[in-house]
């Protein structure tokens, strides 16, 4: 939500939303064709010298065992077919037993979709449908509610921290109750909470990965690779943990894959969480640097060039602040400078009575992008300074 006055600031507010989402998606846009011109320069070579191989084997094979090419090219198609159903060559675990299918589901819900298991029937792909929209939109608040959880976790540590500083320091309770009281609603800053899960990721990651090196035969760098494209969702099905007939320990290794994929999605999910409000924060830092560019060269202000940037800077670490953005202590030293006309803007609308009506959070978590509003806006409520 955006505050409203007389003058016209939400729709201000909303042609900056619209101006940050039309920047963002060309963003997105160029950061994809980078993406696909790398990928394709690394990828493509192997791709052609994959080809040339598989064309010359099939041309010795067909001399070597004096076959058909048409006919060899009818039974891989069919061993084909039978691959998507779950036959393979070496021995595999089941798919449709009762472990193979609460497996599948467990990628289901959880939107990483390897795709080495699939409905075949008709029945199956309709329960799919229904199914996975309802566990998918669940699975998504879980993980919501996991990042509060963390978030709630690390406020209570540092308010605890506070508290055995001010004992020591020889502050009774009774002294700092009203200051006590002010920490109810204090969240770590955004950039902490990054910091926190990033290292949560990378030491699960690693542990997993020494996990599936040694039970599945992979180096360890497979293994960190099958560990980001798992956690992140993105499923690409290359490498599957958990899909051979029989391992060592095998239920105990079945347990701790699974718990190592949980714990992995939701630290993940919350620092992608986590990063898309730091892009937001740069989004909105390019946007008012572009403002402030477009009407100092414009002369709309009667000012140096000096005084534009420390006006424009101003103004715009005051609107982060109203919106709910964390600041750095630099930003905030420099948002203290506000010029005498922004000061006097605000003691006129104090006159009128026609104040802005923004509560300020301090915690970097206001708004949400998508699934993530659902816990923004719950971390939006404790916030607000008490």
């Amino acid at each position: 939500s955006f505050c409203r006055s007389p003058n016209g600031s939400g729709r201000m507010d909303m042609n900056q939303d619209n101006a940050r989402f039309g920047l963002l998606a060309a963003l997105i846009l160029l950061y994809l064709l980078c993406g696909a011109a790398v990928f394709s320069a690394l990828e493509r070579p192997s791709e052609l010298q994959a080809r040339h191989r598989w064309a010359e084997q099939l041309d010795n094979f067909t001399r070597q065992h004096h076959i058909q090419m048409d006919a060899l090219r009818v039974l891989l198609r069919q061993y084909e077919e039978a691959n998507v159903a779950g036959i393979r060559l070496h021995g595999f675990r089941p798919r449709w037993d009762f472990s193979g299918a609460f497996y599948f589901v467990g990628t289901v819900v959880s939107t990483i979709g390897f795709g080495m298991t699939t409905p075949a029937t008709i029945a199956g792909k309709m329960f799919l449908i229904f199914y996975g929209l309802i566990g998918c939109a669940a699975t998504i608040l879980f993980f919501n509610l996991f990042l509060e959880r963390i978030i709630t976790m690390l406020a209570y540590i540092m308010r605890w921290c506070h508290e055995r500083q001010l004992r020591h320091s020889g502050i009774g309770r009774d002294n700092s109750r009203s200051e006590d009281d002010s920490l109810e609603g204090w969240k770590p800053s955004v950039y902490y909470v990054m910091l926190i899960l990033g290292v949560a990721a990378v030491l699960i990651a690693c542990s997993a990965s020494a996990l599936y090196s040694t039970m599945e035969d992979w180096d360890y760098f497979e293994s960190l690779y099958f560990c980001f494209v798992a956690f992140s969702t993105i499923g690409f099905g290359d490498l599957v943990s958990s899909q051979r007939e029989s391992y060592p320990a095998q239920e105990a290794y079945r347990l701790g894959n699974c718990l190592f994929i949980l714990m992995g999605v939701c630290c993940i999910y919350s620092l992608f969480n986590v990063i898309s409000i730091i892009i937001k924060q740069t989004l909105n830092w390019i946007l008012a640097k572009l403002d402030c560019r477009q009407e100092s060269l414009t002369g709309m202000h009667r000012y140096t060039n000096a005084s534009v940037e420390t006006v424009c800077d101003s103004a715009y670490m005051a609107g982060r602040r109203l919106s709910g953005e964390m600041i750095s202590v630099n930003d905030f030293s420099a948002s203290n400078k506000v010029s005498l006309a922004i000061l006097q803007k605000q003691l006129s609308e104090t006159a009128h009575g026609n104040p802005r009506q923004c509560h300020v959070r301090q915690n970097g978590f206001s708004g949400g992008v998508g699934a993530f509003a659902i816990m923004n806006n719950r971390l939006q409520e404790t916030s607000i300074d008490r």
